[in-house]
């Protein structure tokens, strides 16, 4: 079976993909600031701390709205 691409579908996935991407920030924000406060950081040590949580992020992201792309396009989810 083909996967079903349609306005509705697409914009059905996008949506799904922006909640789910925002419940994974405020997530990923919320460790990041619990670490940082918790060890003290400020300044460049936060700035260092923030770029190595965003690789794990942006894979997080991607992860997501694939996930999203794939569920609201499946014929057996129509």
């Amino acid at each position: 079976m083909q996967r079903i691409k349609t306005f509705k579908t697409l914009t059905r996935g996008a949506s799904a993909a922006l909640f789910l991407s925002v419940q994974v920030i405020i997530c990923i924000g919320t460790v990041y600031w619990a670490v940082a406060e918790t060890l003290g950081m400020a300044g460049t040590a936060a700035m260092v701390l923030g770029a190595i949580f965003a690789v794990p992020s942006a894979y997080a992201l991607f992860f997501v709205s694939r996930m999203a792309f794939e569920a609201e396009t499946d014929p057996a989810n129509q």
